[in-house]
């Protein structure tokens, strides 16, 4: 494919795409004024019909908002209608609203209690009607009756996914289990968690032809268009793996800004500070090129920061975070052709997870040695008194030393209260397992935007060869509870029937 072929105008949010706050949570009075305006336009003729009801019913689902906010959301609007109409509300359904409570079917005055006898008069008469075909249907059809698959289908739906699932984080290349999970979703008709869990088959090659069909069906073939980016709080519930400890991330973010100064200093010195040309940088607004647009579209989406962005053509690379002040990223030629939308997806989601402030300084130091030291360099701000071995602490001074003078006095108060945290919860952290968990945080944000299982196993067969421990831990992530919440929450989730 050559170079041209990247050229396009891919990468760009939908029209309602929302969002969401770099360091906060996820901002949803936009979407809340959404629903806020269809539920004002069922109450004009002040009667909720069963249609209007199943609308709202989908717009909340797709919305991604609280049920239970959306109740007193309505209820309010319910209560001021009323008092300037001196009328209550009649809302009449044949099935009741899947999540939110019916509201109560009652008449005050001569107009409201006409309306009720109205409908009475339409459903009585439209139970005769029904009573009639029925009638007629029953003397001319010859029912066959065949429960055979209903017993095993009732079992499934009440099998607790949970334990199967565990039996998958376990060893998740387990294709029985994963029969066994997919099954139970099948059974609740539940479309998007039995599709993640055929895109686990798929990639291990044992899909039935019942989960292929699904699998083909739903599998990605575009870009997600969500309605909104990762919350700070999604981050840390949801996306983090869950060895990455958050206090040691914690530690990490608050000295990352003065390792980024130190290390900037080191390199310019050493004169080996990479400083791509001027020109070389790209206007994200202007660029045509996948590989430039992929960047500020998945930043958006996983509620982060774009760096700045320069093209390198002959560099050896895909997406390189370079140290600077700020940091920048260079798009290098091993994503300048023969990649899919979806590729560069992942790789960009991928990317971007490392400029979080949690996980920043590993792009700068790669050694859990160095990890170590820069730890208890930290530790050390927060409680100059740390008992450590003294050969430690000749190597670990200096670097708390350098460290210290470029933070303020509130990030010095933090570290101490870091230090006091981390003592409490026992005084131990395992580095190698941060580093490694930080590693599959940033293949899940780039599943989470690729939102293929294949492509982003594929991806990393490069690095780590056919389902090597990233791949395992994405094909748990992409069957897991968290994965389905943030799909749900970024509104990406699949809502159709199972079944025709």
């Amino acid at each position: 494919m050559s170079e041209e072929l990247t050229r396009d105008t891919g990468f760009e949010h939908s029209q309602n795409f929302v969002s969401g706050e770099i360091s906060g949570a996820l901002g949803l009075g936009p979407l809340e004024m959404q629903y806020e305006g269809l539920f004002a336009e069922a109450l004009e003729d002040g009667v909720i019909t069963s249609e209007e009801r199943a609308r709202l019913e989908r717009a909340a689902e797709n919305l991604g908002l609280d049920r239970a906010r959306l109740v007193r959301l309505e209820q309010a609007m319910l209560h001021s209608w009323q008092a300037r109409h001196k009328v209550e509300i009649i809302e009449h359904y044949e099935n009741a609203p899947r999540s939110l409570s019916p509201l109560r079917v009652e008449a005050e005055g001569d107009a409201g209690r006409a309306l009720l006898l109205k409908r009475i008069e339409q459903l009585e008469g439209r139970v005769v009607e029904l009573e009639a075909e029925l009638r007629r249907a029953q003397a001319a059809v010859n029912v066959e009756v065949d429960l055979s698959a209903v017993e095993s289908a009732a079992e499934a739906a009440s099998e607790d996914p949970d334990a199967v699932w565990r039996r998958i984080r376990r060893d998740p290349t387990n294709t029985e289990a994963l029969h066994q999970l997919f099954d139970i979703y099948w059974a609740r008709a539940d479309v998007d968690r039995a599709f993640c869990v055929a895109q686990a088959l798929a990639l291990l090659k044992a899909l039935t032809p019942e989960e292929r069909a699904l699998f083909e069906t739903h599998r990605a073939q575009t870009l997600i268009a969500p309605r909104g980016g990762v919350s700070q709080a999604a981050w840390h519930d949801l996306l983090f793996h869950p060895d990455e400890e958050v206090l040691t991330g914690q530690i990490f973010s608050i000295i990352a800004p003065a390792v980024l100064v130190g290390r900037v200093t080191a390199l310019r010195r050493d004169r080996k500070l990479h400083q791509p040309p001027a020109e070389a940088r790209q206007d994200v607004q202007k660029s045509t090129l996948t590989a430039v647009r992929a960047l500020p579209w998945a930043a958006a989406a996983l509620g982060l920061h774009a760096p700045p962005i320069f093209l390198e053509k002959d560099r050896d690379c895909a997406y390189e975070h370079i140290p600077g002040v700020p940091p920048l990223s260079v798009v290098g030629g091993k994503v300048l052709s023969g990649r899919t939308q979806l590729e560069h997806a992942f790789l960009a989601g991928r990317h971007l997870a490392m400029y979080r402030a949690e996980h920043y300084i590993k792009t700068l130091f790669h050694a859990v040695q160095d990890l170590e030291d820069l730890f208890l360099a930290a530790l050390t701000i927060g409680s100059p008194g740390l008992p450590i071995a003294e050969d430690m602490r000749r190597r670990v001074q200096p670097i708390a030393d350098a460290i210290a003078p470029m933070l303020e006095p509130g990030h010095v108060d933090t570290l101490r209260g870091c230090f006091l945290r981390f003592v409490e919860e026992g005084g131990r952290t395992n580095l190698l397992r941060w580093a490694t968990a930080v590693d599959k945080t940033a293949c899940r944000a780039g599943l989470l935007l690729a939102n293929d299982l294949i492509t982003a196993s594929q991806t990393l067969e490069a690095e780590e060869g056919a389902l090597g421990e990233l791949s395992k831990d994405l094909l748990c992530f992409v069957t897991s509870e968290r994965y389905f919440r943030l799909r749900r929450q970024l509104g990406i989730a699949i809502d159709a029937p199972l079944r025709a």
